[in-house]
């Protein structure tokens, strides 16, 4: 493609992605503002006609009038903390218990009334964290309480790296104040306790995602991130004075780690390669790790502040390109909640660091935290839909592949039944033909025998031998179809008295040996034409002893080879006691006697049955008596081409 064609191209391009851009950016612009008007909105509203704004701040040896709220001068007032004095007014009349109520501070407050300490927050772990948010509320002792002007002081205790922040606070009655102390309970301590446990339970719900998938890291990635944010959640803060735990300097790098660990995530996310250089993000949060690790406070608290923030910003920047940068070239619903989800985040960070700087006057309410861990809760069930979702489909798709299957399957056992009818057709047709074949040879030779007799006008015992041939023969046709379940000696006990009754005029004896009880071995695949075949030999070999051995006993000897099932073979052999005949020499010429010839064809048609058979013929004659020796196949064939 040239150059000239390639430009109109990339221009296209550009022009679609600015204008999949352009709406995107104004829809997170109208997302800030209403996050600006909400968070106006939902401060809640205090009851203003109990508020105590004036008061003297002792500080640094320095008194002066003070109006709440109020900033300290000092990051660090521990030892020499500043102390608020004011008063209020009480009336005996008013019979209600009253109350203090602090709905902001930090870092903790020790308040007491008319000299008499009734509150102080550093025994509740979870109100001295600025990110919290929390309220204090005390009730006041009706004994502590006097008519008229009541003394009211409180210690502000201080420990950085922030300067020290003091709301407005109110004394009243207990049932004017505890309505705002509950609403800001809800909104600062119990709503992000809900969304700390849902994030937990969606932790190992990821990470039972990503065992269960280690090939998709991304759920792994978030599970991890979720972790460290339950871990800041829940674990307790080290107080001053006394000794800081070192879980700590955990839940100092966790919000940079955190943060960092959701950039990975988005990535992934999307699809993308997480670049080598990326690495570093994480640098900020490891490092306020490790000085936790090794160092004391206030120094881990310091370099939080200069690295930690300053990383949750980046990342969260990081994430509103990652996921604009996806809404332009996905266009999904995914990339566009995530990134709304990081915009809203992103302005409460905003909001956040003008209070941490004081731009925002007289305020000092944290919430990234409660907007961070609203997000991840988001993603990790937006992930976990994705994830019912992708089993569903399996679900539709198996649902799918079984319905095919069992299509498949029918139309195979169709088919199998066509086959199996064709293959019944054909089997039917071979054997009519085989049959067909069988009654030219035997009854349709002695029709013709006796149509020859009768027409030579010859007398009737040779016509009533051709009959009793043929009807021999068409009887044997007819016990060969029968059904001898491949066990091939009933068809032989047929053959038996048959034979019996061949040799009872000519006063020949049949003797009749079984060397095994179970005679012959079964054969499934015995058909009816195999019968005919052997059936044929011996009767031809017996044929042959009443006609030219002039034998007196026939003996037949049924016997079966082999050790192992799988080598046995059945033999079967006729002997007489006739006075034998000189086998034929193969490949005679034509000066052989006529006897001769025939016997040397009756052989040849004895071998070829035992073939067609897969059958072995040896024969042996002496004066002293001819022996026929049939051995059976291990197996008979399907096909009756075989050579013997």
């Amino acid at each position: 493609m040239s150059e000239v064609a390639v430009k109109p191209l990339v221009t296209a391009r550009a022009r679609l992605r600015l204008a999949r851009l352009v709406p995107y950016l104004l829809l997170q612009v109208l997302i800030v503002i209403a996050c600006i008007l909400v968070l106006r909105l939902l401060q809640p509203s205090d009851p203003d006609d109990f508020a105590l704004s004036e008061f003297t701040q002792l500080e640094d040896g320095v008194t002066r009038p003070v109006t709440l709220p109020h900033f300290t001068n000092s990051r660090y007032s521990l030892a020499d903390p500043p102390l608020y004095t004011g008063s209020f007014t009480f009336r005996t009349a008013d019979a209600a218990a009253w109350s203090v109520f602090l709905p902001r501070f930090s870092n903790a407050v020790e308040v007491a009334v008319n000299d008499v300490v009734i509150l102080d927050s550093r025994r509740d772990a979870t109100a001295n964290r600025p990110d919290r948010n929390t309220p204090e509320i005390a009730p006041i002792p009706s004994a502590l309480l006097r008519d008229g002007a009541n003394t009211f002081t409180l210690r502000l205790f201080v420990w950085g790296p922030l300067k020290g922040f003091l709301d407005t606070v109110y004394v009243g009655p207990d049932e004017s104040l505890r309505g705002a102390y509950e609403t800001r309970m809800l909104l600062f301590v119990t709503l992000p306790v809900v969304f700390s446990a849902w994030q937990s339970i969606l932790a190992v719900i990821l990470a039972i995602m990503w065992l269960m998938r280690r090939h998709e890291p991304v759920y792994g990635v978030l599970a991890i991130a979720m972790v460290l944010g339950v871990i800041q959640a829940f674990l307790p803060p080290p107080v001053p004075p006394a000794h800081p735990s070192r879980l700590a300097a955990v839940l100092l790098a966790s919000a940079p780690i955190e943060s960092a660990l959701i950039v990975v995530f988005a990535v992934l996310f999307f699809g993308w390669r997480w670049p080598r250089y990326g690495t570093l993000l994480f640098a900020p949060g490891l490092s306020v790790f490790a000085v936790g690790l090794v160092a004391g406070q206030p120094l881990p608290r310091i370099l939080f502040l200069l690295l930690g923030i300053p990383t949750v910003g980046i990342c969260l920047l990081l994430m509103a390109g990652v996921t604009a940068t996806a809404v332009v070239r996905r266009q999904d619903a995914a990339s566009l909640t995530l990134g709304c989800a990081v915009t809203i985040v992103l302005a409460c960070w905003g909001h956040d660091m003008l209070s941490v700087f004081e731009i925002l006057p007289n305020e000092r309410t944290f919430v990234s935290r409660l907007s961070y861990s609203a997000m991840l809760v988001a993603i990790g069930a937006g992930l976990t839909w994705r994830f019912a979702r992708a089993l569903n489909q399996v679900d539709s798709f198996a649902g799918q592949l079984i319905a095919r299957v069992r299509e498949a399957e029918d139309r195979l056992k169709a088919s199998f039944a066509r086959e199996e009818e064709r293959a019944r057709a054909a089997a039917l047709a071979n054997e009519r033909t085989r049959l067909m074949r069988d009654l030219h040879d035997g009854l349709g030779g002695q029709l013709v025998s006796i149509v020859a007799l009768s027409e030579r006008g010859a007398d009737g015992r040779p016509i009533a031998d051709a009959a009793r041939a043929a009807l021999k023969d068409l009887r044997l046709v007819i016990d060969s179809m029968d059904d001898i379940g491949g066990d091939l000696m009933l068809a032989l006990g047929s053959w038996r008295e048959r034979a019996a009754a061949q040799l009872r005029p000519h006063d020949i004896a049949l003797d009749w040996h079984v060397t095994t009880p179970q005679g012959l071995p079964l054969h499934p695949e015995l058909r009816p034409w195999h019968v005919i075949q052997i059936v044929r030999i011996l009767d031809e070999a017996v044929t042959n002893a009443v006609k030219h051995a002039k034998a007196r006993r026939i003996t037949v000897t049924i016997e079966m080879l082999g050790g192992a099932p799988q080598d046995q073979r059945g033999v079967i052999s006729i002997a007489d006691d006739g006075q034998g005949f000189a086998l034929p020499i193969d490949g005679a010429g034509n000066g052989e006697a006529t006897g001769a010839s025939q016997t040397a064809r009756g052989l040849r048609n004895m071998k070829s049955r035992a073939g067609r058979c897969g059958a072995t013929l040896e024969l042996d004659s002496s004066p002293s008596g001819t022996s026929v020796r049939l051995q059976l196949p291990q197996r008979f064939p399907d096909s009756d081409a075989a050579e013997g």
